[in-house]
């Protein structure tokens, strides 16, 4: 069977671990990535999830808070806090 090679940019720190890791459980770089691309065209998915993590910023209970905190400031029952300079020395 006749080889081809596959070229990726990836981050340096992340080659090394993956490099240590493949390493670590007995696998070079190029099988590794082979493993993958077999699991790819045996199962025709990406073999594992691919999400979006959830950012907690934009939870229901978050915007709930803020929204409750938007409407309190707008009814003045606000409180006013000073900002107090302090020097870099």
């Amino acid at each position: 069977m006749a080889q081809a090679t596959i070229s990726a940019r990836i981050d340096e720190n992340d080659k090394m671990a993956f490099d240590n890791f493949c390493s670590d459980v007995g696998l070079n770089t190029s099988s590794a990535i082979n493993l993958f691309v077999k699991a790819v065209l045996r199962e025709r998915r990406i073999p594992f999830e691919i999400s979006q993590s959830s950012d907690i910023f934009y939870s229901e209970t978050n915007q709930a808070h803020l929204m409750k905190a938007i409407q309190e400031l707008r009814d003045g029952k606000g409180t006013v806090h000073e900002l107090i300079e302090v020097d870099d020395e």
